[in-house]
């Protein structure tokens, strides 16, 4: 039986109002394509396509949590952000059925150039891999690696159909996944998303990402009649391996693992061991902006201060905003019996880290006032910047504590001017 719990989390007031103060002075650098980068870019003699990104991010987050009878956790946490439409999708079955009811299924959509491939992608994937009839209780890796390629393959059969039949055959998305035995960790990636498994506090395994400038991949492009530049397909499309896409793959007499974009997924099996801790699938909108080790060290310190998962992913996908991710961001983690624990030290270690930041806000905002400034947010961010901060959570830094440091910085401005008139004789809270 899948156990699980949805729900969505609402952004905290005081990081609304920081992207209000905020969005003059980025909306700018963020339309004109800032270090993201879309996945589809204009090419010559291609219609004007309008800005991949919005004027302020889309905060709210869709959250998601669940476990397995045989102890493993998850929780998913994914959040619009900067980007004009929110194009991820994901599974999430702690619990397969019809005998393998000690396997788990989790997989990370993240779509381009319209949602509509990662949605059908998200819904039937899954059962296409089961329909091969390679996964069994039995548990042998070979036939499973070959019922993840075959499934790959049809369902990218049975898109380019339903493609065709709705008009969306320009669209794509990349696919990073995981089946859990019990005996082995079956990866299987097809693009730029990525996996990581953490094990005994180091990063043990993770993906690799598909990219037309890789030499493999560039050679595959270039013999089906593609060239690469710009570091993309044709100048064009960023990653080579990816379901849909099918203007990508029209070379005649080539099979479709030999296309310009392959819907192959790479196949990787990793034993099981007491000392796995979790794993991570997640889109690219989070590695672009944190390595695999970052992640691991800040999940870990993460785990020791927090029960909640929803709110371990919360914290990831605000690190990677703050850290300027322009794209949808997206994660699953999956916790195993190993994982970090809440830790009684680590706690008075964060609550005396997060006294420290209220306290050196505070004595920057005075100290700016003295020279008489009115010291608005970023003022307060460059300084602090600028400061030794010892405590900070390892892999997150000082753009993890961003939250503490914003609410610090309006309690301090309310306190220091706590009222705003609003024209009616009535004083109103910043909200």
């Amino acid at each position: 039986m899948r156990t699980t719990r949805k729900g969505s989390v609402e952004m905290p007031a005081f990081v609304r109002q920081l992207v209000k103060e905020t969005e003059k002075r980025v909306s700018s650098f963020f339309k004109v394509g800032g270090r993201g980068g879309a996945e589809h870019m204009q090419g010559e003699g291609e219609e004007v396509i309008p800005s991949p990104y919005l004027d302020r991010p889309v905060l709210d987050k869709l959250t998601e949590e669940g476990c397995s009878r045989w102890g493993l956790t998850y929780a998913l946490g994914s959040m619009q952000g900067w980007r004009a439409n929110m194009e991820d999708y994901h599974n999430c079955v702690p619990q397969l059925g019809a005998g393998l009811a000690d396997w788990s299924f989790f997989a990370v959509f993240d779509g381009h150039a319209g949602n509509q491939v990662a949605q059908y992608a998200s819904q039937h994937l899954l059962n296409q891999v089961l329909a091969t009839g390679g996964i069994g209780p039995e548990d042998h890796p070979d036939r499973v690696r070959g019922s993840f390629t075959d499934g790959f393959l049809h369902t990218d059969k049975h898109l380019l159909t339903a493609a065709r039949r709705e008009g969306w055959e320009r669209g794509g998305t990349t696919v990073t996944s995981t089946l859990i035995s019990p005996r082995y960790f079956y990866f299987a990636n097809c693009g730029d998303s990525r996996a990581m498994l953490c094990r005994a506090g180091q990063v043990c395994f993770s993906t690799e990402d598909h990219k037309p400038y890789s030499p493999l991949e560039r050679e595959r492009i270039e013999s089906a009649g593609g060239s690469v530049s710009l570091q993309r397909i044709n100048g064009s499309l960023a990653v080579s391996r990816a379901l849909g896409d099918f203007s990508y793959k029209g070379a005649e007499n080539r099979p479709p693992t030999q296309q310009m974009v392959s819907p192959e997924p790479e196949v990787c099996v990793v034993e099981r061991s007491p000392g796995d801790e979790f794993l991570v699938l997640a889109c690219d909108g989070v590695w672009d902006t944190v390595s695999n080790e970052e992640l691991c060290a800040f999940i870990r310190s993460r785990l020791r201060v927090c029960t909640d998962l929803r709110d371990v992913c919360s914290q990831v996908i605000d690190l990677c905003l703050y850290k300027g991710s322009l794209d949808n961001i997206s994660i699953i983690l999956v916790c195993f019996p190993g994982a970090p624990q809440l830790s009684a030290e680590a706690l008075h270690q964060e609550a005396a880290l997060e006294d420290l930041l209220k306290s050196k806000v505070a004595e920057i905002y005075e100290e700016l006032s003295s020279q008489g400034e009115d010291p608005d947010l970023l003022s307060v961010l460059t300084v602090l910047a600028n400061t030794d901060v010892p405590g900070l959570p390892p892999g997150g830094g000082l753009q993890s504590k961003r939250n503490c440091i914003i609410s610090a910085y309006y309690e301090k401005k309310e306190a220091h001017n706590p009222t705003t008139p609003n024209g009616l004789g009535v004083s109103e809270k910043l909200v």
